[in-house]
């Protein structure tokens, strides 16, 4: 059951909704009532993982009763959490492993001996679904019950909660639980914060099925074609499709695990905030998917030394960082190169950044210290931000091509057809550039922008205090979430015909 079937949208969603408002409204934050929601959201997360991984529930609730035991071990006893912890390091990795990169292995392996035919041997190998998800979970809170930052979880159904939660189980964000352990004891039904997780909730929705989806159809008709068949004009499309596919997929999951975490009185953090407004690659990563990122600095970067100790382990750290990240994503050499490619332009950048700095400030002081605190010239600045912007966004592109292929020599393919001067489009792709289709892509390049965040900057200015002003009353206020709501509804409409009328609905995160 994914988040955007008709099932889970007209169904299962509503349902568990109206019961759990019902129970959180009738108990006004009454701890017993708390606990019966709880109750009511474990069994609906269980049944929802059921759904479509009947056998792969029992693996997921083992995992949880092995790393709630082994944190209480740590707490019990503290001469031996070293022992705890590297026990359930070993069990979760271990499974995540054998899961998701036997196969993969296993390929190189027969290959390397000649028999390529062992690999295949394991492909048949289901993965369970948002094993990647869960399992950081859990690896994220049994380590820092070891480092002393939370308390161990003294009730296993609320660690299978925190597992098995439903609305961030399959594509995160990855919580972890000393953000979110105090709402499991005391939250209150909010019927504004409800209303406002809903809105959210279709914002993701409408991301998925009518942006996501619809450029998906030019994505897949560009990378499943022969390579050779491939235009430039193809191969750009299609990269910029897929580039805009992946970003409202992810971002539209992220968007509705945060809205129905909302729905049901739990604040789920941030994971992506318009990453393609980025003027850095370094940048880009504190936008991008940023449960992950923070989950590899905290419990990887800064345990291996971070940047403490020189520069060759600082580097050899970010390598590894990105190698990993790049492999976490799926088991295979084109997500390896995707990681290794973000983390070189991330040492450029801040190696090369620091040199060019260092000559800057050699220069500015020969010219004098008025010279040298002079501020930058807006429209040099503005001229600047923009190279750095297309920069970015042609690095990103040239990294999910990599991505999106199916080996790296048909990813190096496409990136040389995008730089063939060849601009006719094959007929599969142009059979998809519908009206509709030229909406998505432009609706798509518009919301990757962040009018909020602008918005918002542009407020702190004098001469717009005053409109500032005005929108901060609690009438307008009101009137605006008013207006957001019946908007709302017309987007979760148009939703409704997209799910009524398409049977294509790509589900990416099978690899997770």
């Amino acid at each position: 059951m994914v988040f955007s079937s008709q099932v889970f949208v007209f169904i299962f969603l509503p349902l568990v909704f109206i019961v759990n408002t019902a129970v959180m409204a009738a108990g006004k934050g009454r701890k017993g009532f708390v606990k019966a929601s709880n109750r009511l959201l474990l069994i609906s997360s269980l049944i929802f993982y059921s759904w479509g991984e009947p056998l792969a529930v029992l693996l997921l609730v083992f995992e949880a009763l092995f790393c709630f035991a082994m944190a209480l071990l740590i707490g019990k006893k503290p001469k031996l959490r070293k022992l705890w912890v590297a026990l359930c390091c070993v069990l979760v990795l271990g499974v995540l492993c054998f899961f998701k990169y036997t196969g993969f292995l296993a390929g190189l392996i027969g290959t390397a001996a000649g028999v390529p035919a062992i690999g295949d041997t394991f492909k048949s190998l289901a993965l369970p679904l948002g094993i990647s998800f869960f399992s950081f979970q859990l690896l994220s809170y049994v380590i820092d019950v070891y480092r002393g930052t939370t308390e161990p979880c003294r009730n296993y159904f609320r660690m299978l909660l925190y597992t098995s939660f439903f609305p961030q189980l399959v594509a995160g964000p990855i919580v972890k639980y000393k953000d979110i352990a105090a709402q499991f004891e005391d939250r209150l039904f909010d019927p504004v914060g409800a209303a406002k997780g809903a809105r959210r909730f279709v914002t993701g929705l409408a991301k998925k099925l009518l942006i996501a989806n619809t450029v998906a159809l030019i994505a897949d008709a560009v990378f499943d074609a022969a390579p050779e068949t491939v235009t430039g004009g193809a191969a750009i499309l299609g990269a910029v499709c897929y580039m805009l596919q992946i970003y409202f997929d992810f971002s539209g999951y992220s968007d509705m695990a945060i809205g129905m975490g909302r729905m049901f009185g739990f604040t789920i953090n941030e994971n992506f905030k318009h990453p393609y407004a980025s003027l850095s690659v370094r940048e880009f990563w504190r936008r991008w998917h940023i449960s992950l990122s923070s989950w590899f600095r905290d419990y990887l970067y800064i345990p291996l030394g971070g940047n403490r100790k020189g520069r060759f382990r600082t580097v050899l750290n970010k390598l590894t960082v990105f190698f990993l990240t790049g492999l976490w994503h799926g088991a295979g050499f084109t997500f390896i190169l995707w990681g290794l490619w973000h983390g070189l332009l991330l040492l450029i950048e801040e190696y090369a950044g620091a040199a060019f700095g260092a000559v800057r400030s050699r220069v500015k002081s020969k010219k004098g210290k008025d010279r040298a605190d002079a501020p930058a010239d807006p429209f040099l600045k503005a001229i600047a931000g923009f190279f750095r912007l297309v920069y970015v966004l042609a690095a990103v592109l040239l990294g999910f091509v990599m991505f999106r292929s199916d080996s790296v020599a048909h990813g190096f393919t496409i990136i040389g057809r995008m730089f063939s001067n060849t601009w006719e489009l094959p007929a599969a792709v142009q059979v998809n550039l519908t009206p509709f289709m030229m909406f998505a892509m432009a609706a798509g390049v518009l919301a990757s922008m962040p009018w909020a965040e602008w918005a918002g900057k542009l407020s702190e200015k004098d001469r717009f205090k005053g409109a500032a002003d005005f929108f901060a009353k609690e009438k307008v206020k009101t009137a605006v979430l008013a207006v957001s709501m019946v908007l709302t509804l017309a987007l979760f409409a148009a939703c409704v015909l997209s799910l009524a009328s398409s049977a294509y609905n790509p589900f990416i995160y099978f690899r997770f």
